[in-house]
C-alpha cells in the first residue's frame, strides 16, 4: 500500500463534506463582521442586468442566523439543481450502455491499436476538448467527457486522475483563453464597449500558449504513471474501478451491441450538433443520455427492468458527486442572503485602484481570481465585475482589452480548483477522484497557469493591447 492509500494519512484528510461545511461556516461568521452593502442593477447590453459601479451603499445587515446556516445546504441543492440532475442522468445513462457490452468492445479495440503509441491520445484530446470550449464555453462537457474515455485511459495503462485532467485541464485552457467564448469574451467586450471578439490574434497566441503548457503537463504525469503505476494517488481505486468497467478478457463482439454503440454514438453526435447550433443546454444534454440508456439498452436486448435497474446502478455511482455539487452551492446561498457579496467586491475594486502601472493588471487578475469563489459562474462573474472594471481600467490606465483578458484568466483556470464549482466537482465524481487528491495534482499546473498569465497581461498592458 502506497503512502498515500494508508489508513492514517486518509484519516488526517477532512472529508469534501466537512471541508465544504467549514466553509460554509466560515462564510456565515464573516456576514457579522462585514458590512452589508449593495451595488444597483440595470440594464446593460443584451438585456442582462449589470452593476452600476458608481452606486455601491452599504445596506442593513443580514447576518447567518443558525437556521439559515442551515437552510443553506438545502437551498444549494435548488439552486444547483441543474447541475445535480445532469450529473444523475450521465452516470446512470452511462452504466446502461456500459451493460450492453459495446464500450467494453470499443475500449479493445483502441486500446489494441493504441497499445505502443497511447500517450498521443492525450494531446488529440486536450486540443479537441480545448477548440470546443474556445468557442462554445460550455465547461459543463466534462461531465460528458470523463465516463467516456475514463475506460480507455485506464485500458492504456494511465490512471483516473489522468483521465480527468484530459478533460477538466483541455476544456480549462480552452475556456480561459479562448478566441470567442460567448460567456466571458462576448459578454464581457459588450459591456466593455468593445468590438465583438476583438483582439483574437493575440488571445490565439495565449490560447496556444496556455493549451500546451496543460498538454505538456499532463503527458508528464501520465508517462510517470505508465511506468510505474503504484506512483498514482488512485492506484487501489482504479483498480476497483477497472474491475467495475470490465476491462479484462477480450470481448467478442455481437451485432446487438455493434448497433448499440451506434445508436449511442448518433445520439451524442446529435448532442454536440444541438449545441454548436441550437444552444441546448443542461435540460437537453441530459435528455440525451437518458436517451443513449434507454435506445441503446433495447437495441441490445436488454429488457425494461434491466435497464431501470443499471439506471440506478449509474445514479448510486455519482451520488457522492451530486451531494457535493449541492451543498458547495450553499456557500453562495449564504453570502448572497447575507447581502456581503457586493461588499467584498467594492473593497477588491477599490484595492486595485491604489495601484499603478502594470501592476494594475495583474491586481485585476487576483481580483478575478478571488472573485470566481463568490461567483463561480464565467457569465455571473462578468456581469458582476466588468461594470467596475471597464471604467477603473480607464481611471488607471490599464486597456479594457487588457481588463477583459484578466477577466477571463480569473475566471477560468480557478473553475478547476474550487471546490464551489458545480461542474467540476461533478466531473471528478464521475471519475472517481476525489477533490483533495485532484488538488495535489492542479495546484502545480495552476500556479504556473496564473504565473504565465500575469506575464501575459504585464506584456499586453506594456504594448496597450487593444482598440481601447
Amino acid at each position: 500500500m502506497t503512502q498515500s492509500q494508508s489508513p492514517s494519512t486518509a484519516s488526517k484528510v477532512p472529508h469534501i463534506f466537512i471541508i465544504l461545511i467549514s466553509i460554509i461556516f466560515l462564510v456565515a461568521v464573516m456576514s457579522y463582521i462585514l458590512p452589508a452593502g449593495e451595488y444597483t442593477r440595470v440594464t446593460g447590453p443584451g438585456g442582462r442586468l449589470i452593476i452600476d459601479p458608481s452606486s455601491f451603499h452599504y445596506v442593513d445587515k443580514n447576518p447567518t442566523t443558525l437556521i439559515q446556516f442551515f437552510e443553506a445546504i438545502p437551498t444549494g441543492f435548488v439552486e444547483a439543481g441543474w447541475v445535480v440532475v445532469l450529473t444523475f442522468c450521465v452516470g446512470g445513462g452511462f452504466v446502461v450502455l456500459k451493460k450492453t457490452g459495446a464500450i467494453h468492445s470499443c475500449i479493445h479495440y483502441l486500446s489494441r491499436r493504441l497499445a505502443k503509441r497511447g500517450i498521443v491520445i492525450i494531446p488529440i484530446l486536450m486540443m479537441t476538448f480545448a477548440l470546443i470550449d474556445c468557442f462554445i464555453g460550455m465547461c459543463e462537457l466534462t461531465m460528458v467527457y470523463v465516463p467516456i474515455i475514463l475506460p480507455l485511459i485506464l485500458a492504456l495503462g494511465f490512471d483516473s486522475i489522468t483521465a480527468c485532467a484530459i478533460a477538466l485541464c483541455g476544456s480549462a485552457a480552452g475556456f480561459t483563453a479562448a478566441l470567442a467564448n460567448p460567456f466571458t469574451v462576448g459578454i464581457g467586450q459588450k459591456i466593455a464597449g468593445l468590438p465583438l471578439y476583438s483582439g483574437w490574434q493575440f488571445r490565439l497566441a495565449v490560447f496556444i500558449l496556455m493549451t500546451s503548457v496543460a498538454i505538456v503537463y499532463v503527458m508528464r504525469y501520465a508517462r510517470r504513471i505508465q511506468k510505474n503505476p503504484e506512483r498514482s494517488q488512485m492506484y487501489e481505486q482504479d483498480q476497483r474501478t477497472r474491475n467495475d468497467l470490465e476491462i479484462r478478457d477480450e470481448p467478442k463482439v455481437s451485432v446487438r451491441q455493434t448497433l448499440a454503440g451506434l445508436t449511442a454514438l448518433g445520439l451524442f453526435i446529435l448532442m454536440i450538433y444541438g449545441v454548436f447550433n441550437w444552444s441546448w443546454d443542461m435540460p437537453q444534454i441530459g435528455a440525451i443520455f437518458i436517451s443513449i440508456g434507454i435506445f441503446s439498452g433495447l437495441v441490445a436486448g436488454m429488457k425494461g427492468n434491466q435497464i431501470c435497474e443499471a439506471f440506478y446502478e449509474g445514479c448510486n455511482d455519482v451520488l457522492l458527486g451530486a451531494l457535493i455539487v449541492g451543498i458547495a452551492r450553499g456557500v453562495g446561498v449564504v453570502m448572497t442572503n447575507a447581502k456581503i457579496v457586493d461588499t467584498i467586491i467594492y473593497g477588491l475594486a477599490s484595492a486595485v485602484q491604489n495601484l499603478h502601472g502594470s501592476v494594475t493588471s495583474v491586481g485585476m487578475l487576483i481580483v478575478q481570481t478571488l472573485l470566481n469563489f463568490l461567483i463561480p459562474s464565467g457569465s455571473g462573474q462578468t456581469v458582476v465585475s466588468m461594470p467596475i472594471m471597464a471604467p477603473l481600467a480607464d481611471i488607471v490606465g490599464v486597456t479594457r482589452q487588457t481588463a477583459v483578458l484578466a477577466l477571463q484568466f480569473g475566471d477560468g483556470f480557478s473553475n478547476i480548483l474550487y471546490p464551489v464549482s458545480g461542474y467540476f466537482m461533478a466531473t471528478l465524481a464521475l471519475g472517481r477522484v476525489p477533490w483533495e487528491k485532484w488538488v495535489k495534482f492542479i495546484l502545480p499546473l495552476f500556479f504556473i497557469w496564473t504565473g504565465l498569465a500575469a506575464i501575459v497581461l504585464v506584456i499586453a498592458q506594456t504594448i496597450q493591447w487593444g482598440p481601447f
